[in-house]
């Protein structure tokens, strides 16, 4: 991957930690712009000139909640929150409206840019020809282009829940277990107390009975991961 035209949009007031994430970001490659208001940054957010944002939660005129919440009616860029230690409210608020990743703050930059790495890297698509599609029912799964469709109708997905459903797709009939969705699907091991993949499916879920009216849908199968399922 080429991260030299890779542009992330940092938004954060703590100016002081915007500009040293900034300049470390830089180091590694990418190309940063700041923006420290809430207002801004969404303005920023939906210009679709970045491939990826880095969004605080705690922002003046509009907080990151919000943004989000504005952010995914018409904008699936990969977004990484960044919220207090220990704030598990916020992650999950946050990875409930969209959020791909969370980073806890204090933050360290290395372990942000491993995770723009990776949610970068489940932006490519990266897989033959031959399996280009996967149709399931009225289900449709169009790998190469990373677009999910219902008897011809868009499931607008976030990055997270598109590699889920394709894991869970590429599974068939088989569960998938709760670590290889992680690993697969959101590019990290399981951590225990770690809820993120039952939040993304829970979302991934309510999308996909909501465009097939309960047609399609994701089984949890109890202590063990969960299995799509197509009528």
């Amino acid at each position: 991957m080429d991260e030299d035209s890779k542009r992330i949009l940092l938004i954060d007031d703590d100016q002081e930690l915007g500009a040293m994430l900034g300049e470390y970001l830089e180091s590694e490659g990418f190309r940063v712009e700041i923006v420290s208001d809430g207002v801004r940054g969404l303005a920023r957010a939906v210009s679709g000139e970045h491939d990826a944002v880095v969004l605080d939660i705690m922002l003046p005129g509009l907080n990151g909640i919000d943004l989000l919440r504005a952010l995914r009616e018409s904008n699936q860029v990969p977004v990484i929150m960044l919220s207090a230690r220990g704030d598990e409210v916020d992650k999950v608020i946050g990875l409930e409206l969209g959020a791909d990743d969370y980073v806890a703050k204090p933050c360290y930059p290395r372990e942000l840019v491993a995770r723009l790495r990776a949610n970068l890297r489940r932006q490519q698509p990266a897989v033959a020809p031959q399996l280009a599609t996967i149709a399931l029912g009225g289900l449709e799964v169009q790998v190469a282009a990373r677009k999910a469709q219902w008897q011809g109708a868009a499931v607008e997905l976030t990055a997270s829940e598109f590699n889920i459903l394709l894991v869970l797709a590429r599974a068939g009939e088989a569960v998938a277990t709760k670590d290889e969705i992680s690993l697969r699907g959101l590019g990290r091991a399981r951590q225990t107390y770690d809820r993120s993949v039952d939040v993304h499916v829970s979302n991934l879920r309510q999308k996909l009975e909501a465009v097939s009216l309960g047609a399609a849908s994701v089984e949890t199968v109890r202590g063990v991961g969960y299995r799509l399922r197509v009528l």
